[in-house]
């Protein structure tokens, strides 16, 4: 059985009259991936104001691991607005955000004493962590890496990398931060093995202790642990432990960034859980709401309960709402048969990517873990030139039959996959069909 059903031409008559009012009404800079102008969406499947029917590899940037409108989500919302909306938790107290905060503080990494503070979005999850670093440490200074997207905040822009499409024009940005590289396998020199340039980086690493900034001075090392913008790159684990030792040995705050790398995402609950280097401090957000605006940063208790009475908090933050909705999807993502099926959908991809990859020369990567993963495109292999006009080729092509996908990567030469965990494999497998044709099209109207 077929999922994609076109009716129309995407982007069709009706939603070219919502994509015109966008213009008209909406900031020229607020960016749209696809001209998929939405109707209703369930599990993997995304449906069109025309009446096209398709498959969302996207998943709103990671947002929906457990699909869209899960029903138990869905209940659980509809009870809660039955009670209250909102009666805020610097105002109240109320159960679900204390029930949800024990569930984080018992599953994430780490046995000792925990809390959770919630906010609404990953970017308030990275400025609550590393403001709480700095007042428990009382220094100045953070540590970021090359590649990094932690917010569009003040603070969390001035962490993030990707200069031109995220910080150009918006000026000036908050000091005391200090880039380190972060390891890009696919990228290291020829001349060296794996292994040698995981070294090389730790060793480059040691020297901006030096260079850029002293340890005495940082309160924070921030870093995701598959990087998420940057191209879904896994940070080598001996170079995780060396950051782990370095925070041991300097009375630095490890913060792991785990926005769109958790939740199930990668097969474990958290990505640094393949690692087993074991972070001070967590930011969740995006799919362990199931799309509501919520997001958590869990921590030692002893760090978190640093700041002073009244020095954290929002009037949204951990909404009623959005924090049912938390909590009845993390209870299902954490489960063993939610795990395994990210491990199994990510293993059809990568199956299926592999094979495009002896078939296809343009295809230079396959990379990520579980079931986040992306395909790098480039002009040769051999100089691993990139090729981002190629890839947004391909993304209109598979958009307009039917298969909605984004791009990822510093050069933004990759393709993103994000897909609903709760995917079947008959429309995992026909979205994979969809690409190998994009790649193949795009390819023969080259020559």
């Amino acid at each position: 059985m077929k999922h994609i059903k076109k009716v129309s031409e995407i982007p069709g008559p009706k939603s070219a009259l919502i994509l015109a009012r966008r213009m008209a009404a909406l900031p020229a800079g607020l960016g749209k991936s696809t001209e998929v102008v939405v109707e209703k969406a369930e599990g993997a499947l995304v449906w069109d104001v025309d009446g096209n029917q398709l498959i969302d590899f996207a998943g709103g940037i990671g947002m929906v691991n457990l699909g869209h409108r899960p029903e138990g989500v869905v209940n659980a919302i509809k009870d809660q607005m039955e009670k209250y909306i909102h009666t805020g938790a610097l105002v109240t107290t109320f159960e679900p955000y204390i029930e949800f905060a024990e569930m984080l503080n018992a599953i994430t990494p780490g046995d000792f004493p925990k809390k959770t503070l919630l906010a609404c979005s990953g970017s308030e999850a990275v400025e609550n962590a590393i403001s709480t670093a700095k007042y428990f440490t009382k220094r100045p200074a953070i540590i970021c890496f090359e590649g990094a997207y932690h917010g569009r905040t003040m603070l969390t822009l001035s962490l993030t990398s990707k200069y031109g499409l995220f910080k150009r024009g918006f000026g000036n940005f908050a000091p005391d931060i200090y880039r380190f590289h972060s390891p890009n396998v696919y990228r290291k020199p020829d001349s060296m093995t794996e292994e040698e340039y995981i070294d090389f980086c730790i060793e480059r690493f040691d020297q901006n202790l030096i260079s850029h900034v002293d340890p005495s001075a940082v309160a924070a090392i921030i870093i995701e642990p598959v990087q998420g913008e940057g191209g879904f790159i896994p940070v080598p684990k001996r170079f995780l432990e060396k950051i782990r030792q370095v925070c041991d040995q300097h009375g630095i705050v490890f913060i792991a960034d785990e926005v769109q790398a958790g939740a199930g995402r990668t097969g474990k609950f958290l990505s640094i859980e393949h690692s087993g280097v074991i972070p001070d401090i967590v930011t969740m957000a995006k799919s362990i709401g199931s799309g509501m605006p919520i997001s958590a940063t869990t921590g030692r208790a002893d760090i978190m309960d640093a700041p002073h009475l009244g020095g954290v908090g929002g009037t949204y933050s951990g909404s009623p709402l959005a924090v049912v909705a938390a909590l009845e999807t993390v209870k299902q993502i954490n489960t063993p048969e939610f795990l395994a099926k990210a491990t199994s959908v990510g293993n059809i991809i990568t199956s299926r990517l592999t094979a495009m990859k002896d078939k296809f020369s343009i295809i230079g990567d396959i990379r990520g873990i579980g079931a986040m993963l992306v395909v790098e495109f480039v002009k040769d292999r051999k100089t691993k030139e990139p090729d981002m006009d190629f890839a947004m080729a391909v993304i209109k092509k598979c958009v307009s039959n039917g298969l909605i996908l984004i791009r990822a990567g510093l050069y933004t030469n990759c393709i993103r996959f994000l897909p609903p965990i709760v995917i079947t494999d008959e429309q995992l497998n026909e979205g994979m069909d969809v690409i190998e044709q994009a790649i193949a099209d795009v390819l023969a109207e080259r020559k």
